[in-house]
């Protein structure tokens, strides 16, 4: 089975309840898997040859939240090329923002930049549709961990 490490960028909560839905289905398929909420480089360069499962919401601004923007610079500042970096990704957005889910789609677009693997399709989660992100992640989160 897999080592994942589960990334996450919330505001208010719903993605590290997504995050947490994540580790608890993917540990029940076998799988080690760790959450970060504050994550490091170093925390992330462990998982280089590994697997991330980056879980992000976005701001209004269509930024990523406070949480995670220092490891996104760093990624982008620091790492380049990263072949044997297997992710997927979940994004949290509000479609109502023209910058729906753009936090989660600049970290899709700076991993495939630097030549890492996606797993399955991006999930993206509109709150206006969803008011239990957790739950309605958890079919895409046991499709992909099969796919591991």
């Amino acid at each position: 089975m897999a080592k994942i490490g589960i990334f996450v960028g919330t505001i208010y909560g719903n993605a590290l309840a997504v995050a947490e839905e994540a580790q608890q289905i993917l540990g029940q398929q076998g799988h080690e898997v760790e959450i970060y909420e504050d994550a490091t480089l170093e925390q992330w360069q462990m998982y280089q040859q590994q697997i991330v499962l980056v879980v992000t919401s976005t701001t209004g601004q269509g930024d990523l939240p406070d949480n995670i923007q220092p490891l996104y610079t760093e990624i982008s500042d620091n790492l380049g090329y990263q072949p044997g970096l297997r992710y997927g990704l979940i994004a949290l957005g509000d479609s109502s923002y023209d910058t729906f889910c753009g936090g989660g789609r600049a970290f899709d677009k700076l991993l495939q930049e630097q030549g890492a693997k996606r797993i399955g399709d991006v999930l993206l989660i509109d709150a206006i549709d969803v008011v239990e992100p957790e739950v309605f992640a958890q079919n895409w989160i046991e499709e992909w961990g099969s796919l591991l």
